[in-house]
């Protein structure tokens, strides 16, 4: 039998402006214009007979009917996408999509690609640079490493390395009129901070830090604050302060003598945040997965033992 169906494109509208409670939003992620968006809606409530939106002067808000639809749509759609992304795979299983917050892009992965190109050389590889979480279901994204506290519900998750931080300076910090040798000589330099997503809640900063290596006397509030780690490491490289950076991010910069850590004799301050590998768990299952899941967890464990 066949199946009657409503207007996809209109049901496409009406999920999309129904999940942002906005036509404006609804229509930049379908690249049409709002008034576009309204008219399917529109259309699909004269199919169906019934209002799916009582329309506020300043908001949208979901009728009964509305409300009661709209999970098996987004269930529907998301099939429909990975179903996209299974053919997709299927025909094109020579391409790896890896998507990784840029600072650790940069500093750690990047800088190690070519040791996948040599071991892995029948996959070509492509980076999606985002610190937003990886929609599996909507994006063409294979697998993804994310810095976090591993929750990623219905996802396989896979340590990488536990995330490790101390301060970290240009060398010439350790010369002049104030030189840096203990911690306490903090409170005549300038801290650097990041300000790490919200979406991970709390994580190490300054006051943290300096509580644990028992410094008293020192503002952590002052400095300038940067929302990418790359920048709060490209201000310390510059001798513009010291920022307490994440191992994984500055070791290049530290073995090269770029950067310096102050103070070798103050062990570096573990986190309860890690380095992750994320991927539905049949992802794991192709092969081009599988083989950068084993390549980037050898390189995780020889970053850890050296």
């Amino acid at each position: 039998m066949s199946r009657r169906l409503p207007p996809l494109n209109a049901l496409r509208a009406f999920e999309a402006a129904a999940r942002h409670l906005s036509f404006t939003r609804a229509s930049e992620e379908l690249h049409v214009t709002p008034a576009a968006i309204s008219q399917q809606v529109k259309a699909l409530e004269e199919y169906f007979g019934v209002r799916l939106f009582r329309r506020l002067t300043r908001a949208l808000r979901l009728t009964d009917a509305g409300q009661a639809v709209l999970p098996s749509l987004t269930e529907a759609f998301d099939r429909f996408a990975e179903a996209d992304r299974i053919i997709r795979s299927r025909g094109d299983d020579k391409v790896l999509v890896v998507s990784v917050p840029p600072s650790f892009g940069a500093k750690w992965l990047v800088p190690r690609l070519h040791r996948f190109s040599e071991a892995c050389p029948d996959y070509e590889i492509r980076i999606d640079a985002t610190d937003r979480r990886a929609d599996f279901a909507r994006e063409q994204v294979d697998v993804a490493l994310r810095y976090g506290t591993g929750d990623y519900p219905g996802l396989a998750v896979e340590c990488l390395f536990e995330e490790l931080v101390s301060p970290v300076c240009a060398p010439s910090l350790l010369e002049g009129e104030h030189p840096l040798r203990e911690p306490g000589d903090l409170v005549y330099h300038t801290l650097i901070h990041l300000d790490w997503s919200t979406e991970f809640g709390a994580a190490p900063d300054w006051g943290m830090w300096l509580k644990a290596a028992g410094v008293t006397g020192v503002d952590a509030r002052r400095g300038p604050r940067y929302s990418m780690e790359s920048l709060a490491v490209q201000a310390a490289l510059a001798g513009h302060g010291v920022v307490l950076g994440s191992a994984a991010l500055t070791e290049e910069d530290v073995a090269r003598g770029r950067l310096v850590r102050p103070f070798p004799r103050t062990a570096a301050a573990p986190t309860r945040f890690c380095y992750y590998l994320v991927c539905p768990p049949h992802h794991l299952d192709l092969p081009k997965v599988d083989a950068f899941r084993r390549w980037v967890m050898a390189e995780a464990s020889a970053a850890v033992a050296g």
